[in-house]
């Protein structure tokens, strides 16, 4: 009885100093950082928010509080930013200050700071320059990368072929498919369709990536300390990165026992040699950890994001018949038949390339951004922000920013293109982020949503299982990231 009555005092004492800390750190801080709802101690702006629509009830906020608020989610303070104007005001014209990552509380439970995505200070110069130095060497930007994505579209069409019609739900034809890209560059190898190792790694992506959209996961995001010891869909998410870090580094390994320093043969051959000749460094950045868990980072964002932005094309463009027979139209026009696209087909598409830009802006693959940091004290409007202080810049308040799309909320590919037909770029456009932060990988994505797009349709119209008009193409989940509803698909031969 005794020691069940001091474990009661003591788990009360704790509630109570976390609860005082609480108030008193948001008292110290009153008046300096931007308004926005008064929170609770510990729970914050919990009773607030809608997990299930957690970027919904932020956009809510900016309604009530204006472009720059702050709020609570739990115990954590985060400043949000809505809309082009004051996202551009922070990533681009105060890009340093703002150059910091924020959390990501799923992600963070296997990187920990490091890797190149999730990573801050010098360690995130050094392995952000070394792996875009490394991704142009293997090809990135260049014509070598060009075709190989051809040749793995080539695969992806034959799959197709095989499939003779019948209905399939797309998922993890697009994901192999645009995964054996990057495979290639940093393992130095593509796998097979049928590799049922390569198709457990993909369900472990798409599982996890899939949490951080869900209600759970946004609710892990507040209380992250505490259910991160509770059971539930989150033990599954930190299972499945365990999995993908546990083949990463049986990867390395491989590399390690076969490895020539002057020939290297893939992005881990390169951070091997770069591990060698830096090993009397002692501040280093490149050892075992930061090899493999940036090696994870582009593997897992070089697959989730290019494969969900097209599966969600496909969706729409079932959806927009008439926008899919002027696609064809085009491609027809300008490629034909008879040869393979290739990305400088592009310039000659403007209507292809709208289409592929309002699919990226409709489908807002990851609406809240990723989590930014500011690096030192700063002052942002009339705001204060103390050094570390979290930031959302709303990705998604600038893709449907009112002021640069007439109609936001609908899918038109006319958003992309000026009075005479030609393609039009916009400042609002920013699927890839901007800033000292913004997507390493952007090239390369955009070459494979177009490359890929223009191969399939090609070759294949998109045959919906319901009239266009009873087709649903509201997401899946809203959260960290955007997940299309799941459907099935026939593609017929043209």
């Amino acid at each position: 009885m005794l020691a069940s009555g001091m474990l009661l005092v003591a788990v009360l004492t704790c509630l109570t100093v976390m609860v005082l800390m609480s108030v008193w750190r948001q008292r110290k801080l009153s008046g300096k950082l931007p308004p926005g709802p008064t929170p609770l101690p510990f729970i914050g702006n919990y009773l607030q928010l809608n997990t299930e629509q957690m970027y919904n009830s932020l956009m809510k906020m900016s309604d009530r509080f204006g472009p720059v608020f702050t709020v609570y989610l739990g115990p954590r303070r985060v400043v949000v930013l809505c809309g082009q104007e004051a996202v551009k005001e922070a990533l681009v014209d105060q890009a340093e200050e703002f150059s910091g990552r924020g959390e990501q509380a799923t992600f963070d439970w296997l990187f920990k700071g490091y890797g190149v995505a999730f990573s801050n200070g010098e360690r995130a110069k050094q392995l952000r320059r070394f792996s875009i130095t490394t991704l142009r060497d293997f090809g990135l930007g260049k014509r070598g990368i060009e075709e190989r994505i051809q040749e793995e579209a080539g695969f992806l069409i034959q799959a197709l072929r095989d499939t003779h019609g019948t209905f399939i739900d797309p998922t993890f034809y697009l994901s192999r498919t645009v995964s054996n890209v990057i495979s290639s560059i940093v393992f130095g190898d593509r796998f097979d369709y049928e590799d049922k190792e390569f198709l457990s790694l993909l369900r472990m992506m798409l599982g996890s990536f899939q949490f951080t959209a869900t209600s759970t996961g946004q609710l892990y995001e507040m209380f992250y300390s505490i259910m991160k010891h509770l059971p539930g869909p989150q033990q599954q998410a930190f299972k499945e990165l365990k999995g993908l870090e546990d083949f990463i580094t049986k990867k390395v390994e491989q590399n390690q026992r076969t490895l020539d320093p002057n020939s290297p043969r893939d992005f881990i051959d390169s951070f091997l040699i770069r591990m060698q000749e830096e090993k009397k460094n002692p501040n280093t950045e490149f050892y075992m950890k930061n090899l493999v868990l940036t090696t994870l980072n582009l593997f897992f964002a070089g697959t989730e994001t290019v494969s969900t932005t097209l599966r969600y094309g496909f969706l729409l463009l079932m959806k927009y018949p008439n926008v899919e027979a002027k696609v064809h139209e085009e491609i027809d026009r300008v490629i034909g038949k008879n040869r393979q696209p290739k990305f400088e087909d592009r310039a000659k598409m403007p209507y292809t390339e709208a289409v592929i830009h309002e699919i990226q802006r409709f489908a807002d693959m990851i609406p809240m951004g990723l989590a930014r940091r500011v690096t030192k004290d700063t002052k942002f409007r009339e705001f204060f922000l103390p050094k570390g202080t979290e930031v959302f810049p709303m990705l998604g308040s600038v893709l449907r920013d009112p002021k640069f799309f007439s109609n936001p909320q609908d899918f038109n590919p006319h958003h992309f293109l000026d009075d005479k037909g030609q393609f039009k770029k916009s400042d609002a456009f920013v699927p890839f982020s901007i800033g000292k932060r913004y997507c390493l990988g952007d090239g390369l994505a955009k070459m494979e949503l177009f490359l890929f797009l223009t191969t399939i349709m090609q070759n294949f119209r998109f045959k919906p299982t319901q009239a266009p008009h009873d087709i649903d193409v509201s997401p899946k989940y809203v959260g960290f990231a955007t997940i299309p509803p799941t459907y099935t698909l026939s593609f017929q031969p043209r």
